[in-house]
């Protein structure tokens, strides 16, 4: 029997790895994903800020050069995919659970009960929300989130030749500004 898991994909700023954490808490289940980097980061020897970085966002001029690195063999961020399927698919093999980001919604597809969900938001509840979680920065918040949301569209599009945060892809969509955060747990976790 598979085990019981709950993908969260979400866009930058949406409060989606909150939501994720909060769900795993009220059901008594582990959250992972923090937990995945510095698993992945002692599995392959990488650097835990590149590990963070290169697991889940797609750095400029990515696909040039994985493709033109790629006739010389895997590439790091190969590698990296690699370490992080097994990780994630070990995971949910362990036992119910939450894991945030990482394409966790395409790896577990065919190897858990796995309710699938993006959380996302307008631009101004997730601009204030990074500026509030995460402090002022040279670059606007709008830029920042772009930037972001554009960076992890094309690494899912990438390694899953899925379209990100497109309705379909998902069992269940959540607009975290409209609903609030903890609106959203709520209806979360009766799905479990």
């Amino acid at each position: 029997m598979k085990n019981r898991v709950i993908t969260i994909s979400r866009e930058f700023g949406s409060g989606g790895r909150t939501i994720g954490r909060k769900v795993a808490e009220r059901l008594g289940i582990p959250c992972y994903d923090s937990e995945l980097i510095q698993e992945m980061e002692k599995q392959t020897g990488f650097a835990a800020d590149y590990v963070k970085e290169a697991g889940e966002y797609a750095p400029g001029g990515f696909f040039s050069s994985a493709l033109s690195t790629r006739m010389f063999g895997p590439t790091n961020e190969d590698i990296l995919w690699s370490h992080q399927y097994k990780v994630i698919t070990a995971l949910a093999e362990k036992g119910p659970c939450v894991i945030v980001g990482r394409c966790a919604d395409y790896i577990l597809q065919d190897k858990a009960d796995c309710l699938k969900v993006f959380i996302h938001a307008d631009m101004k509840f997730r601009a204030e929300r990074i500026v509030k979680e995460y402090g002022e920065r040279d670059q606007s918040p709008e830029e920042r989130l772009k930037d972001k949301d554009k960076r992890r569209a094309a690494y899912h599009r990438f390694y899953t030749d899925m379209k990100w945060g497109h309705a379909q892809n998902y069992h269940i969509t959540l607009d975290s500004g409209a609903l609030g955060i903890d609106k959203c747990v709520d209806i979360l976790v009766p799905l479990f």
